[in-house]
């Protein structure tokens, strides 16, 4: 499916913009460099903080969330011009690489680090691009053979390379160019740069408007659509025959598509198997652009795939880093009801009649009674922790604790669940009045690590037992890594 480029019509902030006023306007915004440094995340040093105080400076739809049919073929979608001409002014360095585009609701960070581990075993050199971040922005744009976040100096210095380029764009779009054009616009350019042999690439928000999908037929060896579901569902045209509309914009005439959408995908076991199917299917279909791969790589690839806050099972080391020694500690970023599902039946079948404790965190755009319907359908948890965390450096999309508790309360009285509303409280509690009822609280001013041991101490103290217990934090990718930054 082509779209043609007259669709996309430039819009500005406001007119009479240049260079001058925009610096003089966004310049006092923008945030303390060691703040900036906190936001992108902790391990870069000084070497990245001009790049990531030059991206505090532009609009972040991360942060402040995307706005109504931003993703869609409309006068409110977004405009994918700016993004091909900053691109132009880049050298158009995405032409220089052939490239894996992978869209969809959910599975698109798992199918896009198992085609990556694939490429990489088979000895291409791979650049991989996906978001949003864990730990720092760096692991945004992988490169080499272990995939790795790209080392912050060969970042600050291919920054500093098309920093004035960049700097003239912004000028010349008015300041409406984004984070997130701007951050990909630099992936690209790194690829170029380090000569990759093919790159994957997962899409944002999403579809045809998506500042991704500049990638051309010529370059594009495969579209990849994982699945399609509510998420976003605003913004790509309020319903899910427009998200799979939107979606399937990244699909380019001529080029092979891998279209599961059918499948019911899980966050592991059947969701991780499915997803690995797909990637092998991706694999199998670069034969056609006379790149080999073979079962070695496909096997190797699959097994040695990890990523972090999806399903990820803390070390007892790393447990006991935290402050909790007798407890099982599980990270999982799922925030829909499909991850949801999948979440319930890892816990199910990992932790069947244990004590088990949620920490949930989560943004303000999410389908929260859906999700939390989805997790006290399966093991009943004898105790929710909710909280709040930032979205992406700042408070405006995450959804009040208090407010996420009373969710949680009418999704337990959907399913006929009789709760115990223990209000807010703080990490010096020592036991739980009732052991009879799950018991729902709020605990949103303490570091996260406190929550963590005042969970533990909780549920191991209410069931009076010695088989360790499970804290399970979930809800945002963002909750998870507040808590691996503890690490």
């Amino acid at each position: 499916m082509l779209y043609p480029t007259n669709l996309f019509r430039p819009f500005s902030l406001h007119s009479g913009f240049n260079r001058t006023r925009y610096r003089a306007l966004f310049a006092p915004l923008r945030l303390p460099r060691l703040f900036s440094a906190m936001v992108g995340g902790g391990d870069h040093g000084a070497e990245m903080a001009e790049l990531v105080e030059y991206l505090e400076g532009l609009k972040n739809y991360e942060r402040i969330g995307v706005p109504r049919g931003a993703g869609t073929e409309s006068d409110d979608g977004f405009d994918l011009g700016r993004m091909r001409r900053l691109l132009s002014r880049l050298g158009d360095p995405h032409t220089r690489f052939k490239s894996i585009h992978i869209a969809g609701t959910k599975g698109k960070g798992s199918v896009a680090a198992f085609i990556s581990n694939i490429l990489r075993k088979e000895g291409y050199k791979v650049g991989t691009y996906t978001s949003p971040h864990i730990m720092t922005i760096r692991e945004r744009i992988s490169i080499g053979k272990e995939g790795k976040p790209i080392p912050a100096d060969l970042l600050s210095n291919l920054f500093q390379q098309v920093k004035g380029k960049i700097d003239d764009s912004v000028a010349s779009e008015n300041g409406a160019l984004s984070h997130f054009e701007v951050f990909t616009a630099l992936a690209f350019h790194v690829f170029s740069h380090e000569m990759v042999d093919i790159a994957v690439i997962e899409a944002g928000l999403g579809g045809a408007r998506d500042a991704t999908n500049v990638i051309r037929s010529s370059e594009l060896a495969l579209s990849i659509i994982t699945s399609i579901g509510k998420e976003h569902l605003e913004a790509l045209g309020g319903s899910l025959q427009s998200v799979a509309m939107a979606k399937s914009g990244i699909i380019k005439e001529d080029r092979p598509e891998i279209d599961l959408r059918d499948l019911k995908l899980q966050m592991l076991g059947s969701h991780q198997l499915r997803n690995a199917v797909m990637a092998t299917c991706a694999a199998l279909c670069l034969h056609n652009q006379g790149l080999t791969v073979s079962k070695e790589s496909i096997r190797s690839g699959l097994e040695q795939t990890r990523l972090q806050g999806r399903m990820q099972f803390l070390t007892k080391r790393e447990a006991s880093a935290i402050g909790v020694d007798n407890i099982s500690l599980l990270i999982d970023g799922a925030h829909t009801e499909a991850s949801a599902k999948g979440l319930s039946e890892v816990i199910e079948a990992v932790h069947h009649d244990r004590p088990l404790a949620l920490v949930v965190a989560m943004a303000s755009d999410k389908d929260h009674l859906s999700f939390a319907r989805q997790l006290l359908s399966g093991r009943k948890p004898d105790l929710v922790l909710l909280t709040e965390v930032n979205i992406a450096g700042g408070k405006s999309r995450a959804i009040s604790a208090v407010y996420l508790k009373e969710i949680w309360i009418q999704a337990a009285q959907d399913i006929g669940i009789d709760v115990f509303d223990l209000g807010v409280i703080s990490p010096e509690l020592e036991e739980v009045p009732d052991r009879s009822r799950p018991v729902f609280a709020v605990c949103s001013n303490a570091p996260i690590k406190d929550q963590i041991t005042l969970s533990s101490k909780l549920i191991q103290a209410r069931e009076k037992r010695y088989e360790p217990g499970l804290v399970c934090v979930t809800g945002s990718l963002h909750v998870g890594s507040s808590l691996l930054s503890v690490l």
